[in-house]
């Protein structure tokens, strides 16, 4: 009985919490929220409108589920990574494999769930940014799945960087948008996009790549995100018999970490946010948001934010396209005042360590954002010397072939 009461406990504890936050104005905590122009006000209304319509609608998660299972390849596998566990002498390392899903990351869980939304919606154009290309491409798959207009706004450093990316995203009928102002990265597309949006919001929708933006993209994304938390956590047990002692993820934006951290959120287990270093403390150096970073709105939503002297986001920088962002999820700032969520830093070297580390012990080419997540999982593993460690390996590394071999050649030991 006494069991039972504390499972009941633990579920009540978990309901209440999905209640809580973000409230019906979007705020977990002091973070969240919608800040925008009037002209929006009433678009992302209608957005809150459809979304709550849906998301307990039993054709929806029908439609949803079934092309998770036959059109993404749902569920992605836990892998344990024996050769490379063994290697760093210390906690056993798993991977929830989400390079594995349909286009090589985990990205493609909510394009989908956004795609139906647009249909819903009546919707025939999705407008977005992208960094690494992941969600570029995900959203251009899920445009040509669903028969919609796909516009991709994406910085000319990051379309340099990612150049077999955005070949994919043409070759799905999307039309890429090159931004040209200011440091020409993720900020400044998502800036490009939002313009794009406001110019035709009666016929597109915004689908934003992360769990991030005004209410209610942190809350939508999250839900659709979670699918990787809920399988790996079943996974887990069904392998080991018991759950990770710890929980680790990168974060940019936050999808992938808010992702798997929610099936593990009511868990007794450590739960690990990883951000990039990039070259260093300085500013213009990381993008290191929940490090040093301060209270903040960027894109209508308040964040964690990493700012300049004059309290404007400031330059970011960071070898994996995906995180270099200069705010964060509001979920993932809520967490981080709360205690639950340790987040730490991950320097590009190390990062590089990691990707030729695990490319070569296990035959998995890991991509540079995921590559942080792991570098940090082998300092713990070698810290904790005994013990589990389930990493989410978000995305597969093909699109940062041409970067690693221009900057750290393929023979890098």
């Amino acid at each position: 009985m006494a069991e039972q009461a504390t499972v009941h406990g633990a579920e009540a504890e978990h309901a209440a919490r999905r209640q809580a936050v973000p409230d019906e104005a979007g705020f977990f905590g002091k973070y969240g929220g919608q800040y925008l122009p009037p002209q929006l006000e009433a678009p992302f209304a209608e957005i809150v409108k459809a979304y709550h319509e849906i998301e307990n609608d039993a054709a929806f998660i029908a439609e949803l589920r079934y092309l998770r299972k036959h059109f993404q390849g749902r569920p992605t596998p836990v892998y344990h990574a024996r050769t490379l566990s063994l290697a760093n002498g210390g906690a056993q390392i798993y991977l929830k494999r989400e390079d594995l899903n349909h286009t090589g990351a985990h990205k493609l869980n909510h394009c989908m769930g956004e795609g139906l939304l647009a249909k819903y919606m009546g919707k025939k154009k999705l407008i977005a940014e992208t960094g690494a290309g992941q969600h570029g491409v995900a959203l251009a798959t899920a445009a040509a799945h669903f028969g919609l207009e796909c516009e991709i706004h994406m910085g000319i450093v990051d379309i340099e960087k990612q150049a077999p990316n955005v070949s994919r995203m043409q070759l799905l009928g999307a039309t890429v948008v090159p931004v040209t102002h200011g440091l020409q990265t993720l900020k400044e597309a998502v800036d490009s996009a939002f313009e794009a949006y406001l110019a035709d919001f009666e016929n597109s929708i915004y689908c934003i790549g992360s769990v991030v933006g005004p209410h209610p993209f942190p809350l939508m994304v999250r839900d659709f995100q979670k699918v990787v938390g809920m399988e790996a956590r079943e996974q887990f047990v069904e392998m080991t018999g018991n759950l990770p002692d710890v929980v680790e993820a990168c974060v940019g934006g936050g999808s992938n970490a808010i992702g798997i951290f929610s099936g593990f959120l009511d868990d007794p287990v450590e739960l690990i946010g990883v951000e990039p270093l990039g070259r260093g403390e300085g500013v213009g150096d990381n993008a290191a948001t929940m490090t040093y970073g301060r209270e903040g709105v960027i894109h209508g939503f308040r964040c964690y934010l990493l700012q300049d002297e004059g309290g404007e986001p400031a330059p970011v920088y960071s070898c994996a396209s995906g995180l270099d962002y200069p705010g964060v999820g509001p979920e993932h700032s809520y967490l981080k005042d709360s205690g639950r969520v340790q987040y730490v830093t991950c320097s590009d070297e190390a990062c590089r360590d990691a990707f030729f580390e695990l490319s070569r012990k296990e035959g998995i080419i890991p991509a540079l954002e995921s590559a942080h997540a792991v570098a940090h999982a082998l300092v713990k593993a070698r810290e904790m010397k005994t013990g589990t460690i389930l990493v989410n390996l978000s995305g597969r590394g093909d699109k940062d072939m041409d970067y690693v071999i221009e900057h750290w050649g393929i023979g890098a030991d």
